[in-house]
């Protein structure tokens, strides 16, 4: 042993399997943030969209979900991590290699204090909740098959490039986005809203009627999306500091503060304290926090939190109902309000909040920022206005790469199979796509009992009709 270490607890003496460069605390700290996040999704999405949807969706809603994570983790480890954070291939993307071998995981992570294995795991949390965040805007009638196709094709053609421009080692790095508001929410809600549009809408009484069936387990679903989010923005230091502890303290505060100001314009205009509307609410106010929670100080996140429940609420509840742009398309979830317009306000405020000391302790240098708000205080309001124009630049490029690879992608796989269900199967739902309900009680309103011994039919996806939109 060497006589430096001497000195310390058997327990945190460095051995083969923890080497010097190995913070225990750090390393077990990004192992807790990444299975949180994980959590988020599964069974955090998988319970709320699950319960948020009509009776006869719950089973097509919860799966998609499901297998979406099960689908991007395969990807992510064989080609697409590598894509969005390995060597530089192009401005906007990385060689596509795998990321399986020990050499690899078990190195050092750039100058942190972690394995490479935790951030690996960590993005792909991001990466798999991104595109089941996505499938929000698609529930009750995208062919699950359809569906199968697209996870893998987006999280490779649309989700690596975004990842990489920005936090890899793209052209869009001077951006600041501390945890995905452009990398992750309005990628998300941008995606979401197009594919709803090639998809097509949800059956027409669907779309006039779709109550959640069982708003208690949808607050479950969403009380693991809020404390999940303690490891989505707690994680993105990659270290157990400062930093860690202001980004969540800052992610909750203003979640609160979006779900209060939400339930009160509720009040105020509809005269109802809507259950569904404080979700919505406490999730725009995670997303708009999420690319300046630790960069921006507690009463900018508060503000943060007042323009994330009230922005988002007039675009949902007034804008969405007057336009018809928003009319045409059949967002189910509303994703492209409560991820996609949440997301551009928190990348637009963290530019004019973040405040320099903190980004040089996030960042370790001086090359980001300040916030617009700081550079006017500090006199240098020509670097503020740069940074300004750095969000700007970074909210265009994620929204025209997401229209436009979503729109391939959808186009390509509707010369495949159908990417909307025939109309027979959107009259029944999960008892025809999957052959399960989601439960076993009869004699509220169904078609009749459950047919365990059915005769096999063909798949709707085998049986070619129009698309629509």
């Amino acid at each position: 042993m060497d006589p430096k270490y001497s000195v310390l607890p058997q327990g945190i003496q460095p051995d083969e399997s923890s080497p010097e460069w190995l913070s225990k605390g750090d390393n077990t700290w990004e192992l807790i943030a990444a299975t949180m996040v994980g959590l988020q999704s599964v069974p955090g999405l998988v319970i709320l969209y699950g319960s948020m949807v009509k009776k006869k969706w719950a089973v097509n809603s919860a799966f998609m979900g499901l297998y979406a994570f099960a689908s991007v983790l395969i990807c992510w480890v064989l080609w697409a991590h590598r894509m969005a954070f390995g060597t530089h291939l192009m401005p906007i993307i990385g060689k596509p290699e795998q990321a399986m071998a020990q050499n690899y995981l078990l190195s050092k992570y750039s100058h942190y204090n972690i394995p490479t294995a935790d951030y690996v795991f960590y993005q792909f949390a991001f990466a798999a909740i991104t595109v089941i965040l996505l499938g929000g805007s698609l529930l009750g009638r995208m062919n699950f098959y359809a569906w199968m196709i697209f996870v893998p094709l987006w999280v490779t053609f649309s989700y690596t490039f975004g990842a990489y421009s920005i936090w890899g080692s793209g052209f869009l790095q001077p951006i600041i986005d501390f945890s995905g508001g452009y990398v992750i929410h309005l990628s998300s809600g941008v995606a979401g809203f197009t594919a709803a549009y090639w998809v097509g809408p949800r059956h027409s009484h669907d779309r006039q009627h779709f109550p959640p069936n069982n708003i208690i387990h949808m607050l479950g679903g969403a009380g693991f999306l809020w404390m999940g989010w303690t490891g989505f923005n707690g994680g993105s230091p990659l270290a157990s500091n400062l930093i860690t502890s202001l980004a969540i303290f800052n992610t909750h505060i203003c979640t609160a503060t979006s779900l209060l100001v939400w339930l009160s314009m509720d009040m105020i205009f509809y005269n109802k304290s809507s259950v569904i509307g404080a979700v919505q609410g406490m999730i725009t106010g995670l997303v708009c926090i999420t690319p300046g929670a630790g960069i921006v100080e507690s009463w900018a996140a508060i503000l943060m939190g007042i323009s994330s429940g009230s922005i988002p609420w007039f675009t949902m509840m007034v804008l969405h109902k007057k336009s018809s742009f928003f009319q045409k398309v059949d967002d189910t979830l509303g994703v492209f309000h409560t991820h996609a317009v949440a997301g551009l306000l928190g990348g637009i405020l963290s530019g004019i909040f973040a405040k320099p000391k903190l980004l040089r302790m996030f960042y370790g240098s001086d090359k980001y920022g300040p916030g617009f708000l700081y550079s006017i205080i500090d006199g240098d309001i020509k670097r503020g206005l740069r940074q300004m124009v750095y969000q700007l630049l970074g909210a265009a490029f994620i929204t025209i790469w997401n229209v436009v690879a979503t729109s391939l992608i959808c186009i390509f796989i509707s010369k495949v199979v159908e990417l909307r269900l025939h109309e027979d199967d959107l009259e029944i739902g999960d008892d025809a796509v999957h052959g399960e309900e989601a439960y076993a009680l009869w004699g509220d309103g169904e078609r009749d009992p459950p047919r365990f011994n059915r005769t096999p039919k063909i798949p709707s996806f085998c049986r070619r009709h129009g698309t629509s939109h």
